[in-house]
């Protein structure tokens, strides 16, 4: 009994020795940034972007409100040269997460950069064909020989691809010119090119009396639509799951808030503060409700489009080997997230061939 009472103590500073050990670790094991790439330019001090509720995320700071408590940062980056830009980031370990589209991560997937994606963030959007007001182009086919601008190595590209393919058109039938949106809508501008096959970046030149658009590729339906996402990459997901996990929650909440009509007007307008006109979105969203376009559903269309967009990678000889597209995405974090904030119902899944399921 004594020896037990002498001991008492030596247990007790050990215990608390331990737990305090314990605790510093804890704190240790916690990132001190999270780093964000975005394949987008940007624009404005900070640089914003719009047209995805992975832009409400970041406008509205709510990585930044969920993780200040934690004393964690958040970094957004924005690259210029868009997904291809990305992937160099994410090669040369500078990022944890990343937005880009679906071309881009499956040309990085198939070099074996490791990565999952988390969600789905943006969808559905298509690609436009702008030109100058004055132009004698009309239709794609229109296109053959001309001067035109394509973003190569964006999820851009592939979806341009089809449409010209659909036309009896490729590539080598026009003077294709590599530029960014930039670069390209500045081009347009001046007439420097004879088109631009671009984004939802056109209407601000529609507006302006610097182009006219002559086609809409989500008009001519799903296949002609590309996805952009939320990927993770593997070295923070194995170190920092329950971090991933509340990044995640927080994208989810905000695909919510993006999804509802009832904030369609304060959505455009947040948006418009990426330096694209409230108009331009009004523009770009009237076809399809804010549910079919920021759904973060991965559903049996989603997981098509990539298997799709990896196959015509392989045939056009974008890469040199096929890429193994179920086991890229990972749907339990989103799963946790719509489970937890009951929204298993809330969007609507979609069958490989883009209609809804029962």
């Amino acid at each position: 009994m004594r020896l037990h009472r002498l001991l008492q103590p030596l247990f007790a500073a050990a215990l608390a020795s331990g737990l305090a050990f314990a605790a510093v670790n804890a704190h240790a094991d916690k990132p001190a940034v999270i780093r964000i790439g975005v394949a987008q330019q940007g624009s404005g001090d900070p640089p914003t972007f719009g047209g995805s509720p992975a832009a409400t995320v970041q406008i509205q700071q709510s990585l930044e409100k969920e993780f200040a408590p934690d004393g964690i940062k958040v970094e957004w980056v924005f690259f210029k040269g868009a997904g291809p830009a990305v992937n160099e980031a994410i090669a040369d370990k500078s990022l944890d997460f990343a937005y880009q589209g679906d071309l881009p991560a499956v040309l990085a997937r198939a070099n074996g950069l490791k990565t999952h994606i988390l969600l789905e963030s943006g969808v559905r959007s298509g690609v436009k064909v702008g030109v100058p007001p004055d132009s004698d182009i009309h239709t794609i086919k229109d296109l053959k020989g001309k001067r035109v601008s394509i973003f190569r190595g964006t999820n851009l590209q592939l979806v341009a691809d089809n449409a010209l393919a659909a036309n009896q058109l490729d590539e080598r039938d026009l003077r294709v010119i590599n530029l960014d949106v930039a670069s390209s809508l500045a081009a347009l501008a001046s007439k420097g090119i004879d088109a631009s096959i671009n984004d939802y970046h056109l209407y601000r030149l529609r507006d302006q009396g610097l182009a006219r658009i002559v086609y809409e590729s989500q008009n001519d339906g799903a296949q002609f639509t590309r996805q952009a996402h939320l990927l993770v990459v593997d070295d923070f997901d194995k170190a920092h799951p329950d971090i991933v996990q509340r990044v995640v929650n927080v994208f989810v909440k905000d695909a919510r808030w993006s999804s509802d009509e009832a904030n369609r007007d304060a959505l455009f307008k947040l948006w418009a503060k990426s330096g694209v006109s409230y108009a331009s979105w009004q523009a770009e969203y009237p076809p399809q409700s804010l549910k079919q376009r920021n759904s973060p559903l991965i559903d049996p269309f989603i997981v098509a489009r990539y298997k799709a967009v990896a196959d015509d990678a392989l045939r056009l000889k974008l890469i040199r080997q096929s890429v193994d597209v179920d086991s890229w995405f990972e749907p339990r974090y989103l799963d946790n997230a719509l489970r937890d904030q009951k929204l298993e119902h809330y969007w609507t899944r979609y069958d490989a061939n883009g209609k809804p399921l029962g």
